[in-house]
């Protein structure tokens, strides 16, 4: 007797939802907005002044599980300088055919370079185009920001960076190379 009242309250459950509303989302013409901590797309921080936060050490490529991320590494020079450390990533790729948006990428990072953003919608038809490289990945210059490769802050170390003293670099840069 236990199998057939079972039965019948799955068929209860069955037949109240015929008379429910349905729940339909009208998704690409009204998104709906993702939550402050969603884990989309990659992004390239940079410095207050410019300079790229990845300084080209390759651990998030060690990190990740899927193997989707290629860094190639390369090292700063007085006249070229991309990153306030030694060296600098000279190719970072993602590929989001195999990423599995685990995050691990971002635990690893040490300088706090990658970070992951809001944003979720990256379908393509083409699968080249689901290989970010660097340009896609860098965040945008912002008011205030040089465009690397330049010099670092005047009097400023990498540890300077590294703790998060530099602010209004364009600014400082200016006074810098006003007063050589």
């Amino acid at each position: 007797m236990s199998k057939f009242t079972s039965a019948v309250a799955g068929f209860g459950v069955t037949f109240l939802s015929l008379f429910k509303r349905p729940v339909t989302e009208s998704y690409p013409e009204d998104p709906e907005p993702t939550a402050p901590r969603y884990h989309g797309r990659h992004q390239l921080n940079r410095y207050a002044d410019g300079l790229e936060k990845c300084i080209g050490c390759e651990l998030c490529a060690w990190a990740c599980p899927a193997d989707a991320i290629y860094v190639e590494g390369a090292d700063n020079t007085d006249g070229r300088r991309f990153s306030p450390g030694e060296r600098f990533a000279q190719v970072y790729q993602i590929n989001y055919l195999r990423c599995i948006g685990c995050g691990l990428c971002i635990e690893a990072c040490p300088t706090r370079a990658l970070t992951m953003t809001n944003e979720y919608e990256m379908a393509d038809d083409n699968r080249s185009d689901l290989i970010y490289g660097k340009d896609d990945l860098l965040a945008p210059l912002l008011e205030g920001m040089l465009t690397p490769p330049h010099a670092m802050v005047a009097d400023a170390t990498d540890e300077d960076y590294y703790r998060g003293n530099i602010t209004g670099a364009a600014a400082d840069h200016r006074e810098a190379r006003s007063s050589s």
